[in-house]
């Protein structure tokens, strides 16, 4: 018993990530799957802010750079940016996880994930800001430290892990 996840049917047009956050953004793309589909729906939505830059990048990690940005120009801006801001390396990923139940009901499961932003990349591991993205207690940038790190440890993971605690008391997964 459990739960199967599908992807969205094609030609199911999600609405632009424009909102007021993480959650916003989320729980706004798992309403429009729900409506389309009338079951329940999980979407997702992440990023990385800098202490420095009053938390930006934020919502907008993944056209930092601009429109059709490789993710080395979105990290090459977020650096310049933090180091131009007086060099406080201080960040943090967040992840929005959000649930609409095929009742419509809705929940919604954000995490972080702090460290700091190192000046050069390392590691080939991960995509986007990993190669400079030292976690707290640790000595190696997620590029370094891999996948099975991020399946643990990651913004991704924890809030994975608060749906799948919600889920589990819900009765809808069975442990």
């Amino acid at each position: 018993p459990g739960i199967e996840l599908v992807p969205l049917p094609e030609g199911i047009e999600l609405p632009p990530e424009d909102g007021e956050g993480f959650a916003a953004i989320a729980l706004e793309k798992a309403r429009a799957a729900h409506a389309a589909t009338g079951e329940a729906t999980i979407a997702d939505d992440s990023g990385i802010g800098a202490v420095a830059l009053g938390g930006r990048p934020g919502i907008h990690s993944a056209r930092y750079g601009g429109e059709g940005a490789t993710d080395e120009q979105n990290l090459e801006k977020l650096l310049r940016e933090v180091a131009a801001a007086g060099g406080e390396r201080g960040a943090y990923y967040t992840c929005a996880l959000a649930l609409v139940e095929a009742d419509g009901s809705e929940h919604v499961f954000e995490a972080e994930c702090h460290g700091r932003l190192i000046e050069r990349p390392r590691g080939e591991g991960g995509f986007g800001y990993d190669p400079v993205f030292v976690p707290e207690g640790e000595e190696r940038t997620v590029g370094e430290l891999g996948d099975g790190w991020k399946s643990q440890q990651s913004h991704r993971a924890r809030s994975a892990r608060a749906l799948r605690e919600a889920l589990d008391r819900s009765g809808l997964v069975a442990s």
